[in-house]
């Protein structure tokens, strides 16, 4: 899993790159901060039953044009049974299409890293899509849903919902 992480950083820094290059300067970069309830799943292969759950996640990122950016996660909480969510963390490129000027659609993918109850920390490759509509300039509420981690034994997938502040 980690020699896929080296291709996907390369693959955004070139994306950003070409983001800058297309146009002259005239968007300013603008950071972001948002939280989210975080509705997450795991799902064992075989007879072991589905654990879902609860938490919370933090985002920060910033839009370099109305189309691209990046965009870090931190997320906690949440238990079923005996399995508890310690964290997650990851960085993705975030790739937006504007469908009116207040609502937009976005999908993600980068690399995530997982840690359940104090067991070994898991890393993969993570995608996912969402929207976002825009409340007023600076404040938007957004859902989204993220395959954060999809190993051979199990899958980690996760529904957000939240508000974003735009400085």
């Amino acid at each position: 899993m980690k020699t896929l992480l080296m291709p996907v950083a390369a693959a955004c820094l070139v994306a950003a790159a070409n983001a800058q290059a297309q146009s002259p300067m005239t968007y300013q970069p603008s950071p972001y901060v948002g939280g989210d309830a975080l509705f997450w799943e795991l799902d064992p292969d075989g007879p072991a039953g589905d654990r879902d759950s609860t938490g919370l996640r933090l985002r920060a990122g910033v839009a370099f044009n109305d189309y691209f950016a990046l965009e870090g996660h931190l997320g906690t909480g949440g238990s079923d049974g005996g399995l508890e969510l310690d964290y997650l963390a990851g960085g993705y490129a975030k790739g937006m299409l504007p469908i009116t000027p207040r609502f937009k659609l976005y999908g993600l993918l980068g690399a995530t890293e997982v840690e359940f109850d104090g067991a070994e920390s898991e890393s993969g490759v993570s995608y996912g899509g969402g929207a976002s509509y825009a409340l007023m300039p600076n404040l938007s509420l957004g859902a989204d849903y993220m395959r954060y981690l999809d190993e051979s034994h199990y899958d980690f997938d996760a529904v957000s919902l939240g508000a974003t502040y735009h400085f």
